[in-house]
């Protein structure tokens, strides 16, 4: 697969499924919790509260692992692994663009100081189990 068909295809995954795995460093261990997932291109957002195990993880060490796509139809299902750096990102105008209503459960609107986001920048991204094929891996 080419490296531009293979983009396409994880551009694909990650901007039709919302819910994935993110795995932080805690005590030197992974940590893993399901997050909602949002995207500009390869780049991963992640909505969360300020006041957070996973914010103070990724302050000590910002490597992240995300796992995407899996819709438990059988042993085909692609779905990708993104292994990169997460920031926090507290600007407005990302919270205001990120913004869902469905938040309001958590947050008191886009202007709340608890509202953040994690922004996930990629260093390598695995398409698994593309129709049963072998892995595929991007490396930015």
């Amino acid at each position: 697969m080419s490296e531009k068909d293979l983009k396409e295809q994880i551009v694909k995954i990650i901007s039709n499924h919302r819910t994935g795995v993110l795995s932080s460093i805690e005590n030197n261990k992974p940590h893993s919790r399901y997050m909602t997932f949002y995207n500009e291109g390869l780049t991963l957002f992640t909505p969360t509260n300020m006041d957070t195990e996973k914010i103070d993880e990724i302050e000590k060490n910002p490597s992240v692992s995300i796992l995407l796509g899996y819709e438990d139809k059988g042993l085909e299902d692609a779905y990708v692994e993104v292994s990169g750096n997460a920031s926090i990102k507290d600007s407005q105008a990302i919270k205001t663009q990120f913004w869902n209503a469905s938040f309001s459960n958590w947050f008191n609107g886009p202007d709340d100081p608890n509202y953040v986001l994690l922004q996930i920048q990629p260093e390598v991204i695995r398409l698994l189990n593309n129709h049963g094929g072998t892995s595929q891996e991007l490396i930015l």
